[in-house]
């Protein structure tokens, strides 16, 4: 799949959620929570493993159990996708 660069990376982890979720991307917003959402540890794998797919990332199983609303997911995929174009930089130079 291609999408836009003006897409941002909450906009893609909200998608990418509401996807898995098979519910309407309107209903999960920066300020949700799993549990708000019913979204249950089986099902946070299951997105774990999209958003690897979505951002070409690894993501910590342990860290990520620590995460309980979208807003720190969205900070926490912002670190490896930094940490990641960093990496990159340094294999570049």
């Amino acid at each position: 799949m291609v999408f836009a660069m003006s897409e941002s990376v909450e906009q893609r982890v909200l998608r990418v959620i509401a996807a898995n979720q098979r519910i309407p991307v309107e209903s999960v917003t920066a300020d949700s929570t799993f549990e708000g959402l019913g979204i249950d540890s089986l099902d946070r794998l299951n997105i774990l493993f999209d958003l690897e797919g979505e951002f070409d990332i690894q993501i910590n199983d342990e860290q990520a159990k620590t995460v309980t609303n979208m807003q720190e997911l969205i900070a926490g995929i912002q670190r490896l996708l930094d940490a990641k174009e960093e990496d990159s930089a340094k294999e570049g130079s």
